[in-house]
């Protein structure tokens, strides 16, 4: 049996370095806003080269609150991709605006630039652009597009910690973005976790109070109505750990899909991850397409191969977004490609040899 993932083997390679930090989170004993979450936080955004990092419950509740922070509320429109995790849309939702889906690009799933000005009105705020499966989307053509009708850009790296953009890393484009620390990212808690990231001072402020029930730094002075959203002492400690090898991760995951391009590429049905000079791609998901997924599905099951889809159904047709009305023929491409993707296995200590091991049995037998 092949895992999709295997956290166990990860804990393992730096079992040390995770038992010493969470014993040391708990011998101090503040496991609320401690000293764990600070050092995290300033450490995250020198990595990333961000002024501001704030740590938040999870993903979506940061996408929530940057929302809030910017004033986005009902009324108001956000752009966002047709295929993502539905967090990216359901946050607009949650801040009583309204998600507007934008179709994607054929090759690398992200959000098409061509397609966004059609979508925009007068009550477009936003606009997030999901760096899906780690390859980030066209930030130079969204970044044009904000700037000319003032929306902001909203950075979703929940699946792109450390994918870089023609030398500049994701979520260092828009005024503020939002990583998710769920246990199977590339940086992943034991737990949920996430962060906002920005470089603006008072958008960041404004962020800390809405996360911590609208007080700043002095308890009992509520000077906004809050809600309560802080990643917690035990998870920073960890995601501190884990933060030095994140580098290295990445870089072995690339290795990983370099493998599997090389591997299946002879296989002309097969549709394989677009590699770019200028683009650094993290590989969270080994994403191929493949005409036939039903036979393929069928394969990996037969021998003990795990696998995933992400994702099965286009946002616009989840049954939560029913209402919308939408008709496949307004996406195509996010239509056509959710009919055939399949994620592989993919993990920093996935071994040359299952690798081979996968293609192998996919070559001769699909």
């Amino acid at each position: 049996m092949i895992p999709f993932v295997d956290l166990h083997a990860q804990y393992l390679s730096i079992k040390s370095d995770i038992d010493k930090a969470i014993e040391s989170c708990i011998a101090d004993s503040n496991f609320i806003k401690g000293k764990a979450v600070s050092d995290f936080e300033i450490a995250f955004a020198d990595w990333l080269g961000a002024k501001y990092c704030l740590g938040c419950g999870n993903g979506t509740d940061a996408l929530e609150i940057i929302m809030r922070s910017l004033n986005i509320g009902p009324g108001d429109e956000v752009l966002v991709p047709a295929l993502s995790w539905i967090s990216t849309a359901e946050a607009v939702n949650n801040i009583g605006a309204e998600p507007v889906f934008v179709d994607i690009r054929h090759d690398t799933y992200t959000i098409d630039p061509e397609k966004i000005e059609n979508k925009i009105t007068a009550r477009t705020k936003a606009i997030i652009p999901v760096h899906l499966y780690g390859f980030p989307a066209d930030m130079n053509e969204i970044t044009m597009i904000s700037e000319k009708h003032k929306i902001h850009i909203i950075e979703d790296c929940a699946q792109a910690h450390g994918a870089e953009y023609h030398g500049k890393k994701a979520g260092t484009f828009g005024i503020a973005s939002i990583f998710s620390f769920f246990p199977s990212k590339n940086l992943g808690a034991y737990g949920d976790g996430g962060v906002i990231v920005t470089n603006n001072k008072k958008l960041n402020e404004i962020a800390m109070k809405i996360s911590n029930h609208g007080q700043l730094k002095t308890k009992h002075e509520h000077t906004v109505i809050g809600r309560n959203s802080r990643l917690d002492s035990l998870q920073a400690s960890i995601l501190n750990a884990k933060l030095g090898y994140l580098d290295k991760w990445n870089s072995q995951r690339k290795k990983i899909a370099e493998h599997y391009i090389k591997r299946l590429t002879v296989n002309e049905e097969f549709s394989l991850p677009l590699i770019q000079p200028d683009i650094k791609h993290v590989f969270h998901l080994f994403v191929i397409r493949c005409k036939r997924r039903d036979d393929m599905i069928k394969l990996l099951n037969e021998k003990s191969i795990s696998w995933a889809v992400h994702y099965p159904h286009p946002l616009p047709f989840l049954e939560a977004y029913k209402y919308k009305k939408h008709l496949p023929a307004e996406f195509p491409v996010s239509c056509q490609v959710t009919q055939e993707i399949i994620s592989l296995p993919i993990y920093p200590e996935l071994t040359e040899s299952q690798v081979d091991l996968i293609c192998d049995q996919i070559l001769e037998n699909y």
